[in-house]
C-alpha cells in the first residue's frame, strides 16, 4: 500500500438515526483533532458529551426545514463530500464557494423496516424513508478514493482502530470495503421500501423486483464439502432458523438450515403437540397425540432408520421426557419454541446436536414469497399457504370415509404438503406409517412408503404392516390407477387426492373395485 493511498481524517460529518457508540465514536475523533459537523439529535448527543461540533446549518446558511425532511441536501455538504482531491479543477471550484472538504461521513438510516414491521400507519411509513442520508452515503462511497464512510456502528472499533495504525489516516483498502458495504446498504433500504410500495398497492409481482438481505454467516460449505456458501437474513420476523435463538451445538451448515427450516415448517402446521422428523428435507415420521411425548414416540416409530442424523422438531416446549429420547439418538438438530431448564439439561449431555428455540411457530397460513434461482433469473411464487378443511372433500367413491379415516387423511395430505413430490403418505391414527418421497413416478413413491411401513412395523415386532388399515394421502392425482391399486395392496382402506386428472373415474373404478373410500380435495401440493 503506498502512502499516497493515505487519507488523513480531519473533518468528519456525523448524522446518525441510531446512535449506539456515537459518543465513544465522536470522543476518539476529536481527540485526534478532527473537526466534527453534524445534524439534529446528533449534533445534541455530541455537545451533550461535552464536545465541540458544528451545526450542519452554520455550514450551509439554512436552518433545517419542512420538519427535517431538508438538512444536508446542500452543496456547502455535498460539495465538500463529492469532490476529488485528484481533480485541481474540483478543488478550485469548492474554493471558490468556500466549501471545506468533508473526509468522512457517518450516517445510518431512518428505520423504516422496523416502522413498517410494528403496523404503523401509511403515512409515518412514508415519514421514515429516509432522503438525506442515502444521499450523504451514497455521495461518500462514490468519492471513497477521498472520502471513508461507516454506515453501521460495529465498524466503529475496526475503523478506529485504522487510524491509530496510521496516525489518522485511513487506507484505500478500507475505504472500498466500507464503500460497498454503502452501497449495499442503501440497495437493500431501497429494496424494503419497493417491496413496501408494491404491498401497498397490491402487487404480488410488481415490474421490477428487488430484493435485500444481510450476511449472518459464511457457511463451512455448501451442499457438499466443494461448494461455497452462506447464510443471510431478509429482515423477516418469521420465526425459524433465521430467528431461532441457538443455545447449544457447533455452526449450522447449509443442509442444517435447509432441513431445519422445513421440518419447523411442517410441525407448525398442526395445532395439537406434534413432532416432525426430517432428513434431507423430507418427513421421515409426523405425528400429532394429546402429549408430546406420545406424538415423539409415534413420529419415531414411523422409520427409525432414517431418524439418524436427522432433524427433530416440535411444536410445543420441548419436555425432559421427550429430550430423554432425543439424546439417545445421533441427531443434528432440534428445534423447538421453548425447553423447559430439565430439558436442556438432558440435551446437553450430546454437545454436538444443536438446539434451537425459536420462541414461536410461524403462521402456516400467512402469505409469503419464496425464491429459487436459475439461469438468468429468478422464481419467485407465493408461500404453500393452502389448507384443506372437511368442509372441501369431495366424496367420489361408492363408500365414504369413516370420521377416523377423514380425519386421517386431512392430517396425511397436510404432511403430503411438505415431502418433494411425487409424494405419498401412509398415515393412521394420526401419525405417518410410510412415506414415499420424489420419485419420477406416484406408483413408485406408492411402492416405497409401503414398503417403508412394512419395515417398520417389522423392526418393532408387528405382525402386520403398520399400512394395513390407513389412508393414503397424494399430493397430486393418480395419472393411473396403479398408484392407487399399490396403496390398496399396501392395506390403506381411504384415499386422499386433489383430482383433475383425465383418468379420475378410471381411479375411481378401481378404489371402488377394491373397496376404497377415496375424496378429491380440489388443490395439490407439489414441492419441488
Amino acid at each position: 500500500m503506498s502512502d499516497a493511498s493515505l487519507r488523513p481524517i480531519t473533518r468528519a460529518l456525523l448524522s446518525v438515526h441510531d446512535k449506539a457508540g456515537l459518543v465513544p465514536l465522536a470522543q476518539a475523533l476529536v481527540k485526534r483533532g478532527v473537526e466534527l459537523v453534524s445534524t439534529g439529535g446528533t449534533s445534541k448527543a455530541i455537545q451533550e458529551a461535552g464536545l465541540s461540533v458544528t451545526d450542519v446549518a452554520t455550514v450551509t446558511g439554512f436552518p433545517e426545514m419542512l420538519d427535517g425532511r431538508v438538512k444536508t441536501l446542500h452543496p456547502a455538504i455535498h460539495g465538500g463530500i463529492l469532490a476529488r482531491r485528484d481533480a485541481p479543477e474540483h478543488l478550485a471550484a469548492i474554493n471558490k464557494y468556500g466549501i471545506r472538504p468533508i473526509d468522512l461521513v457517518v450516517s445510518n438510516l431512518y428505520p423504516f423496516a422496523a416502522t413498517v414491521a410494528r403496523g404503523a400507519s401509511f403515512e409515518d411509513c412514508i415519514e421514515n424513508i429516509d432522503i438525506g442520508g442515502p444521499s450523504l452515503i451514497r455521495a461518500a462511497a462514490k468519492n471513497h478514493e477521498g472520502v471513508a464512510i461507516i454506515t453501521d456502528p460495529s465498524d466503529y472499533a475496526s475503523f478506529l482502530e485504522e487510524l491509530e495504525a496510521n496516525n489518522g489516516a485511513t487506507t484505500l483498502a478500507l475505504r472500498r470495503r466500507l464503500a460497498g458495504i454503502a452501497f449495499a446498504r442503501t440497495a437493500a433500504y431501497d429494496a424494503a421500501i419497493a417491496q413496501w410500495m408494491a404491498g401497498e398497492r397490491g402487487e404480488t409481482f410488481p415490474e421490477t423486483i428487488a430484493v435485500g438481505a444481510k450476511l449472518k454467516q459464511t457457511l463451512r460449505y455448501g451442499e457438499n464439502p466443494h461448494q461455497k456458501a452462506a447464510f443471510y437474513l431478509d429482515g423477516s420476523s418469521r420465526p425459524g432458523v433465521a430467528t431461532a435463538r441457538m443455545v447449544q451445538g457447533k455452526e449450522l451448515s447449509y443442509n442444517n438450515i435447509n432441513d431445519t427450516e422445513a421440518a419447523y415448517e411442517c410441525v407448525a402446521e398442526f395445532k395439537e403437540p406434534a413432532v416432525v422428523v426430517i432428513k434431507h428435507a423430507n418427513p421421515c415420521g409426523v405425528a400429532v397425540s394429546h402429549d408430546q411425548f406420545s406424538a415423539y414416540k409415534k413420529a419415531y416409530e414411523c422409520d427409525p432408520v432414517s431418524i439418524f442424523g436427522g432433524i427433530v422438531a416440535v411444536n410445543t416446549t420441548l419436555e425432559a421426557q421427550t429430550a430423554e429420547e432425543l439424546a439417545k439418538l445421533f441427531l443434528e438438530v432440534v428445534i423447538a419454541p421453548d425447553a423447559t431448564p430439565e430439558a436442556l439439561e438432558i440435551l446437553a449431555k450430546r454437545k454436538n446436536v444443536r438446539v434451537l428455540l425459536a420462541g414461536s411457530l410461524p403462521d402456516p397460513g400467512s402469505t409469503g414469497m419464496t425464491l429459487k434461482s436459475v439461469a438468468g433469473g429468478y422464481l419467485f411464487q407465493t408461500r404453500d399457504n393452502g389448507h384443506i378443511g372437511k368442509a372441501d372433500l369431495k366424496v367420489v367413491t361408492k363408500r365414504g370415509p369413516t370420521a377416523k379415516e377423514i380425519d386421517d387423511m386431512l392430517f396425511a395430505f397436510t404432511v403430503c404438503k411438505h415431502v418433494k413430490s411425487n409424494a405419498i403418505v401412509y398415515a393412521k391414527d394420526l401419525a405417518t406409517v410410510g412415506v414415499g418421497a420424489g420419485q419420477m413416478n406416484r406408483r413408485d413413491s406408492s411402492r416405497i412408503a409401503a414398503l417403508r411401513a412394512g419395515e417398520a412395523g417389522e423392526a418393532a415386532g408387528l405382525k402386520d404392516s403398520p399400512a394395513k388399515g390407513s389412508v393414503v394421502a397424494s399430493d397430486a392425482f393418480f395419472p393411473f390407477a396403479d398408484g392407487l391399486l399399490a396403496a390398496a395392496e399396501a392395506g390403506a382402506t381411504a384415499v386422499i387426492q386433489p383430482g383433475g386428472s383425465m383418468r379420475d373415474q378410471e381411479v375411481i373404478d378401481a378404489a371402488d373395485k377394491a373397496g376404497l373410500a377415496m375424496v378429491f380435495t380440489g388443490m395439490r401440493h407439489f414441492r419441488h
